[in-house]
């Protein structure tokens, strides 16, 4: 996650010549989709559901709540609302997440995590300290913490994915918490847990190794060897403890990083033998210093993330080959989104404030596009990218936003909220033909990105169709190759003349979902055509 010190960083990086991610070809995309050149205006998607890539694992969609700004308090908690249960969790957030499906969230940071003692946010709410967070120069009262989070993920039907301290904190603290969270009894911190009313461990099985510690903005950042050989501590301590656990080691923070790759060899030099995947994170932005403002450019930015995961993983097999493992090694794109207009000055930097507004970000129809395309980019690499987490949830850089008296949708929760419906099963190995265009530092892109998933408990096929020609709706024909589906169950579709649309409090459905015209089927083929500027997610089932 950003901060003033990193956006400063990244200012100083781009002085000094550094490439901007924004000049990536879109590699894997290439390879994942074998693309053709289409000469007419015809675009064509050719299924075979006996042709599929891997499994979906449900974690590709989770998402982040960072102590910061009102991700937390005025977010999911805020006790003084008229919104609030009796544990102070606001019932109409739960409502919305419980509705989404959302199956994993990454907390308690992001930044802030690498200032964080978990100590602090645990036992009695009247005897924990007020502190100051350096991350966002925030005040943190922490009656929110480990306990609360855990019976608020509950709550909504989500699991949780814990990030720990490995900046300011020590491998035998991460133990410790590992020891409270998932010991039944009988040692000292399962017992402080049962002392503070909790008797059931939680079994958390997915933990973070601290928080994009390449950074020079983090707290307590260190070289990469230094890193490798930390994480590798903490590893074995909480496999001593518990030996069930997924580990994530701390992958380069973004392919803006001087150090970008080199950091990832040389921590997984250190600790491969002891995680279980690699993270890696992505923020993009139509900005002047991304794409040139350009927003046919920046509808194709989810191709320069494809690049980043190829890359990563390219390093991965690396270290995997030298050291001559059996084990390979998943990615978890732990954090991800649209950002790029809250980043600096008073949207950074809480001055010393108890829930500050920073980084509320907000979206419009393009970026709830990018998003959609970025969506059908982590399904085709779901081979290896087995967890994934929009950053973030709840009013911080996020489709929900909240007030006192309610809530509302962002643009972008839209193709987030369909992903979590429809992208069920095994990812599909389609064909597609797609009309091109040229994008400067990218070369030839399809003007149609698609993505499918078939779940084999019941057939149903699911296409997300991204549309990034600004100007031209498309006609597509999708041609089944081994059985057509009887009927079409659901069209769904956002677009809209407007790019710059956005919703409010005071417009909640300016951008809003419409139905696309269920396509007919006849003689294994099915017609339709997909709007400019549109994203649309069809599926079909017998």
């Amino acid at each position: 996650m950003f901060s003033a010190n990193r956006r400063r960083f990244l200012r100083q990086v781009s002085s000094a010549g550094i490439a901007c991610s924004a000049n990536l070809a879109f590699g894997r995309f290439l390879s994942a989709q074998t693309p053709t050149s289409n000469s007419g205006d015809l675009a064509r998607v050719y299924v075979d559901t006996r042709r599929t890539l891997a499994p979906i694992d449900r974690n590709l969609f989770g998402s982040f709540l960072e102590h910061l700004g009102r991700a937390i308090y005025e977010g999911i908690y805020d006790p003084g609302s008229k919104l609030a249960d009796s544990n102070g969790f606001r019932k109409d957030v739960m409502d919305e997440v419980h509705h989404l499906g959302v199956p994993i969230i990454r907390y308690p940071g992001g930044n802030f995590v690498s200032g964080y003692n978990w100590l602090d946010g645990v036992g009695p709410k009247q005897d924990r300290p007020q502190v100051l967070d350096k991350a966002w120069n925030a005040l943190n009262t922490n009656q929110f913490g480990t306990n609360e989070f855990m019976a608020w993920c509950k709550a909504v039907g989500t699991e949780p994915l814990m990030g720990l301290n490995l900046g300011t904190g020590t491998a035998e603290q991460a133990a410790a918490l590992v020891e409270y969270c998932n010991v039944e009894k009988g040692t000292r911190w399962s017992d402080l847990r049962r002392k503070h009313g909790y008797a059931e461990p939680y079994n958390v099985k997915h933990w973070c190794l601290g928080n994009e510690m390449d950074g020079p903005w983090q707290i307590g950042h260190m070289t990469a060897t230094e890193y490798g050989l930390k994480a590798q501590d903490a590893a074995r301590q909480m496999h001593a403890v518990d030996p069930s656990l997924q580990l994530i080691a701390c992958g380069s923070s973004g392919p803006f990083m001087p150090t970008y790759l080199e950091w990832d060899r040389e921590v997984l030099e250190q600790c491969y033998d002891y995680v279980d995947a690699l993270s890696l994170h992505r923020y993009v932005g139509n900005t002047a210093e991304e794409t040139g403002s350009d927003s046919s450019k920046y509808l194709a930015m989810n191709l320069s993330m494809e690049k980043q995961i190829g890359e990563t993983l390219a390093v991965c097999d690396l270290v995997r080959g030298h050291k001559r493992s059996p084990k390979k090694l998943w990615l978890s794109f732990d954090e991800w989104n649209v950002w790029y207009r809250a980043r600096s000055g008073d949207a950074v930097n809480g001055h010393g404030q108890e829930a500050p507004h920073l980084l509320e970000e907000v979206y419009n129809l393009e970026d709830a596009l990018l998003v959609g395309g970025i969506l059908n980019s982590l399904i085709r690499n779901a081979d290896r990218v087995k967890l994934a987490c929009l950053a973030q949830l709840i009013n911080v850089i996020a489709p929900i936003m909240t007030n006192p008296n309610g809530m509302f949708r962002q643009t972008i929760y839209y193709p987030y909220s369909w992903a979590l419906q429809f992208a069920r099963g095994s990812v599909l190995n389609l064909v597609v033909e797609s009309p091109t265009y040229d994008v400067s530092g990218m070369g030839q892109v399809p003007y149609l990105d698609v993505a499918g998933t078939v779940s084999p408990e019941d057939g149903k096929v699911s296409l997300f169709i991204l549309n990034r020609d600004l100007s031209k709706a498309h006609a597509i024909e999708v041609n089944w190759q081994d059985k057509s589906p009887a009927r079409t169950l659901s069209s769904v579709l956002l677009t809209g003349d407007d790019l710059k649309a956005f919703n409010s409090f005071e417009a909640p459905q300016k951008v809003s979902p419409k139905t696309l015209d269920k396509p007919s089927i006849a003689g294994g083929r099915a017609k339709f055509e997909v709007p400019a500027r549109s994203y649309a997610v069809i599926q079909w089932g017998a």
